[in-house]
């Protein structure tokens, strides 16, 4: 098991991961800090119990929203091809 130092909002934070997950780790604490930020640009400064709840709660939002709502580009291309195959085979 590995040690990661993930930076978020100016503090960071230890975390555990699998050897070998290191990397992806800290590709998720960026994204998690961008987040972080963007919220307390918008709403000004939060505790940080405040800003975790509003944190977790805004990306669930966005989790649920993506996986609720219909396609990403690479699945309507799909779509869109199968479509014109469809096509081709009646006309």
């Amino acid at each position: 098991m590995s040690i990661v130092s993930i930076p978020i909002v100016n503090r960071k934070y230890q975390m555990g991961c699998e050897d070998g997950q290191e990397a992806r780790l800290v590709e998720l604490g960026k994204m998690v800090d961008v987040r972080a930020r963007e919220i307390l640009d918008k709403i000004g400064p939060l505790p940080e119990a405040s800003l975790l709840a509003t944190l977790c709660i805004v990306m669930a939002d966005e989790l649920k929203s993506k996986s609720a709502g219909g396609a990403d580009e690479a699945q309507l291309n799909e779509i869109l091809e199968r479509v014109r195959k469809l096509k081709k085979s009646l006309g």
